[in-house]
C-alpha cells in the first residue's frame, strides 16, 4: 500500500482532488488530500509545508503529488521527508531558492499562455471560467463554487528554500488542453528542470475535476515503478 500526499494548487483546496481520492482508495492505498490556508496572509511555503508533513506523519512509502501551485510546497517537503514518488500534475516546478512569484517570468510561462490564447483564439484575460472550468462538468462546477477562496501574497513571495530534489521516480503529467500552463511549456519546464519528458494526456488545468479517472490511473501506474 501505498500513501498519497494529495498538494492542491492556489488557493489550498483539498477539496480538488475530492474525485480522485475515493479511486485511490478502492484500489487498497491510502489518500490524503492536504487542505492548505492559502488565504492566510501569515502562512507561506513553510507553513505549508509543514502541514503537509504533519498530515503524513509516520507513513511510509509516500507518493507526493502536486497540483500547480503545489509544486512549491512538494519541494520543501521532499526535503524534510523520505519520499517514494513525486508527481506533478500541470505544475509550477521550482529551482532552488526561487518564488512562485518569480516562476513566471523565469519559466516564460505568461508568453507561453498568451501565444496559446492566440492560436487558440481564446481571451488572455485569465478569466475563471476560460482558464479553468473549460472542460470541467457543470455539476463539479457549481459545487466547487463553495469551496473558492484566494492565494494570498505571502507564498508568491516566500523563496522556496529546498537543496534539490530527490533521486526518486518523478512524473510530469500534463493536460493538453491546459490554457493556463500550454502542453508545449510544460513539456519544456519539465525537460529543463527535471531532464524528463511530460506524459500528455486529455484535460485542461483542472485535469483532476475533468477526468479523475484517468488522473488515479496513472497515479496507480506510479507505484510500479522502482
Amino acid at each position: 500500500m501505498s500513501t498519497f500526499a494529495l498538494l492542491p494548487g492556489a488557493g489550498g483546496l483539498a477539496w480538488y482532488w475530492s474525485r480522485v481520492v475515493p479511486r485511490l482508495e478502492q484500489a487498497g492505498h491510502d489518500a490524503i488530500a492536504v487542505d492548505l490556508p492559502g488565504d492566510d496572509p501569515a502562512a507561506g511555503l513553510p507553513e505549508y509545508a509543514q502541514l503537509v508533513i504533519d498530515a503524513i506523519g509516520s507513513r511510509r512509502d509516500v507518493v507526493i503529488v502536486a497540483q500547480s501551485m503545489g509544486g512549491f510546497t512538494a519541494a520543501l517537503v521532499c526535503e524534510a521527508i523520505p519520499v517514494r514518488a513525486v508527481v506533478f500534475v500541470n505544475a509550477m516546478i521550482p529551482v532552488p531558492g526561487e518564488t512562485a512569484g518569480a516562476w513566471w517570468d523565469n519559466t516564460g510561462a505568461i508568453d507561453a499562455r498568451i501565444a496559446a490564447a492566440a492560436a487558440g483564439g481564446y481571451g488572455e484575460d485569465v478569466d475563471l471560467d476560460v482558464y479553468f472550468f473549460h472542460d470541467v462538468p457543470a455539476e463539479v462546477q457549481a459545487e466547487g463554487a463553495a469551496h473558492n477562496r484566494d492565494e494570498a501574497d505571502i507564498a508568491f513571495a516566500t523563496p522556496c528554500d529546498f537543496t534539490a530534489w530527490p533521486v526518486v521516480p518523478m512524473r510530469v503529467l500534463t493536460g493538453a488542453d491546459d490554457r493556463l500552463f500550454p502542453a508545449d511549456f510544460q513539456q519544456r519546464v519539465a525537460r529543463e528542470r527535471l531532464g524528463i519528458d511530460a506524459d500528455v494526456r486529455p484535460g485542461g488545468h483542472l485535469i483532476a475535476l475533468a477526468h479523475p479517472g484517468a488522473v488515479a490511473d496513472y497515479l496507480l501506474a506510479v507505484t510500479e515503478l522502482r
